[in-house]
């Protein structure tokens, strides 16, 4: 099942996806948009070019465990990706994944403007294959 994952952002929205045998998450590109009314748009169009069947949106949790406003809001936008999509829409923690992300950048010496510009599909290339191995370790039903 080809599975595109969602990090949420202000300004920059990263998204991964995995092809057919859900093997291994892969960067696929970044929206570039601040308004929260047509960012859902941009990602369900961003689904259907790349024949997504199975969204996963990152779901920021507070260190301990709780939900603050910014969960909320990915919430929101998985319920608004779920009407516009007909797509089933999943939520996975993403508590940690930018400082992986950071650490992976640093690791291969990315910094500056590429460095801004993608972090944020690392984030979401780390929420997918965090999903991925979840979903493998876990017996279905």
């Amino acid at each position: 099942m080809v599975i595109m994952s969602v990090d949420l952002g202000k300004a920059r929205t990263g998204l991964a996806l995995c092809d057919k045998t859900e093997f291994l998450a892969s960067p696929y590109k970044v929206i570039f948009e601040k308004s929260p009314n047509r960012l859902p748009e941009k990602i369900a169009e961003a689904a259907r070019e790349a024949q997504a069947e199975l969204l996963v949106v990152g779901l920021p949790k507070n260190m301990d465990g709780t939900e603050g406003a910014s969960a909320q809001n990915a919430r929101a936008v998985a319920q608004t990706l779920r009407a516009l999509t007909g797509l089933p829409v999943e939520m996975q923690d993403e508590r940690g994944t930018t400082i992986t992300a950071h650490s992976f950048l640093n690791d291969t010496n990315t910094r500056g403007k590429k460095r801004k510009n993608v972090v944020d599909e690392v984030a979401a290339t780390i929420i997918l294959q965090n999903f991925l191995d979840k979903r493998k370790n876990t017996p279905a039903p």
